[in-house]
């Protein structure tokens, strides 16, 4: 989403999608995007094991590129193409029940979530009316505090509550791979054997359990794409092979 080509590629696939009687919902996330703000304003970001360590003038800064920069370029995208794009945050509705998260090294991440639940009426209400949401990973606890969430677990955690059919991450790399090749079709099965040997790890690690979760959780098939080619997304849904990484139960 950081070139402005494939962003526009991107977008105008959400549209015909939905012309095309299907219900699309864009979760994003943006965490290139929000370290270069926090750098522009003085601040260092501070990472724990991938996640960000978010303080009151760093979630200020979160939530100002997250919900209003990087959702409303999207928006906009969707309605340069004769879309009907709405931007959301998981405060919203509230649609993301969060509370806050306990890392396992005691560490104190500041305002940095977990979910509790997800409300998708909201979602349901503009998908029913002909909008294609676009919502960020923001949470909301139990008092009205505001929570950053991980993109991939809030994406994996709304497609269960939408009972999606698909759910379909885009990242920087083709797919899953192993020893450099691509590995295009996996059971749930054989995904958790590759997470125990190590084949799945680093920044893919996260992704997989999000879509394992899924999986686990009424959606039919979960996806990984490389994002960086033209119409990926069409490629993955309308051809035979597709072209990233498909996990089915």
């Amino acid at each position: 989403m950081v070139d402005d080509a494939i962003k526009r590629t991107f977008t105008h696939d959400m549209v015909l999608l939905q012309s095309l009687g299907m219900r699309p919902v864009i979760v994003h996330g943006g965490g290139p995007e929000v370290s270069r703000a926090m750098k522009a304003m003085g601040q260092e970001p501070h990472f724990v094991e991938g996640l960000r360590v978010t303080t009151d003038e760093s979630l200020r800064i979160t939530e100002m590129v997250l919900s209003g920069t990087i959702n409303k370029e999207i928006v906009a995208e969707i309605i340069g193409h004769g879309g009907r794009g709405v931007g959301l945050s998981g405060k919203d509705g509230p649609t993301i029940h969060a509370r806050k998260m306990s890392h396992v090294t005691g560490i104190d991440l500041g305002h940095v979530g977990e979910i509790q639940s997800v409300d998708p009426t909201l979602i349901n209400l503009m998908l029913d009316n002909g909008f294609l949401p676009v919502i960020s990973p923001i949470g909301i606890g139990p008092s009205g505090q505001t929570f950053n969430i991980n993109a991939d677990t809030a994406a994996s955690r709304i497609a269960a509550a939408l009972n999606a059919e698909k759910i379909i991450f885009m990242t920087d790399v083709q797919g899953i791979l192993d020893d450099g090749k691509l590995i295009s079709t996996l059971t749930t099965a054989n995904a958790k054997k590759l997470i125990d040997t190590g084949v799945i790890a680093g920044g893919m690690l996260p992704k997989v359990e999000a879509m394992l979760f899924c999986l686990g959780n009424g959606v039919t098939s979960a996806h990984i794409i490389g994002g960086n080619e033209h119409h990926a997304v069409i490629s993955e849904l309308f051809t035979d092979k597709g072209t990233g990484t498909i996990i089915i139960p």
